[in-house]
């Protein structure tokens, strides 16, 4: 963690070396550290113009840590205090641009975000901003960036936003995406499933929202339209919330096995999505046998004859 005070890792690696000895060469600490010697006196100098290492009075070859209370205390203070005036600069600048905001003309509460890197760009940005919440809609295409790349979203998640994405039923028959947003649901990102979206979609904190655009043809993105503060965004949030209250909740493996009543009763509604009983199936932790088999029970029990039938039977009944 002492990148946080402006040390690189081969520095941090050094100091922490000379903390647990009572002093070394330069041999000494490149043969310990597996650095070449040129390397380590580099690093050495480094350390030493920094406060961090001192020269042994006895032996000027060789070298000492100084107290990291002694040491690293100024630097942290330092950084503290051009935080603070970062911080105070981003208010000052926040308060300029809704100044600016305020007298925006109609066309400008949106902004024209032109090729795929600058979108992804600008949706790394958007997350790394949230405080709260980040709302998305996912569609059953090519995503605009893969799970495992989206870093901003593990960053965020990991500093307490919330995260609602709601999916097209294709999305949960890709590969893997059942592992995968099993494995993030706890950490505060809930998933639920509709059986289309009208666009693909980023909001965060209710504040600004990001829809890529897709060029003709090829599937690719071409550009985003980033909308601000304005009554478009509030259609924009209401078309979200809309979507998420009529949306089927993903389910957590395991959280039904018990309950077969429950199970029957998420079934339907993921039929009714349009997901085949291999993605149903999976979705449950059931075979495609097994859900073939509880569909037919539940079309029996009720006096249907097909799955149509029995979704709207599970409506009259208030099962979904």
């Amino acid at each position: 963690m002492l990148d946080a005070i402006g040390l690189d890792d081969e520095q941090s690696a050094v100091y922490r070396l000379l903390l647990s000895t009572p002093s070394a060469t330069i041999d000494e600490i490149a043969a310990a550290a597996s650095m070449p010697t040129a390397h380590v006196r580099a690093v050495v100098d480094d350390l030493e113009r920094l406060g961090l290492l001192a020269r042994q009075a006895s032996a000027p070859d060789r070298v000492v840590a100084s107290p990291p209370s002694l040491a690293l205390r100024p630097m942290l203070l330092e950084r503290e205090r051009r935080l603070t005036e970062a911080h105070e600069m981003l208010a000052q600048l926040s308060e300029l641009y809704r100044e600016g905001a305020l007298r925006r003309e109609v066309p400008d509460v949106i902004d024209v975000v032109l090729g795929p890197d600058a979108v992804v760009q600008r949706l790394g940005q958007l997350q790394a901003a949230a405080v709260q919440r980040v709302d998305v809609f996912v569609l059953r295409e090519v995503a605009l960036v893969g799970g495992d790349e989206n870093i901003e979203e593990d960053r965020a998640l990991a500093r307490g936003v919330a995260y609602r994405v709601v999916v097209e039923a294709g999305v949960v028959e890709r590969p893997g995406f059942l592992d995968q947003a099993r494995s993030v649901m706890p950490l505060g990102e809930e998933i639920r499933v509709l059986p289309t979206l009208p666009t693909r979609l980023f909001i965060a904190d209710g504040e600004l929202a990001l829809l890529p655009m897709w060029s003709h043809g090829d599937q690719k993105v071409s550009g985003a339209l980033l909308v601000h503060p304005s009554s478009l965004l509030d259609l924009v949030n209401a078309m979200f919330e809309s979507s998420w209250r009529s949306a089927t909740r993903l389910v957590e493996t395991g959280s039904l096995a018990a309950d077969d009543e429950a199970v029957d009763r998420e079934l339907v509604k993921l039929v009714m999505l349009g997901l085949t009983d291999a993605a149903a199936g999976a979705q449950l932790g059931i075979s495609a046998r097994t859900v073939q088999r509880r569909l037919a029970d539940l079309m029996e029990a009720t006096g249907v004859l097909t799955r149509l039938q029995l979704a709207a039977e599970a409506v009259r009944r208030g099962w979904v």
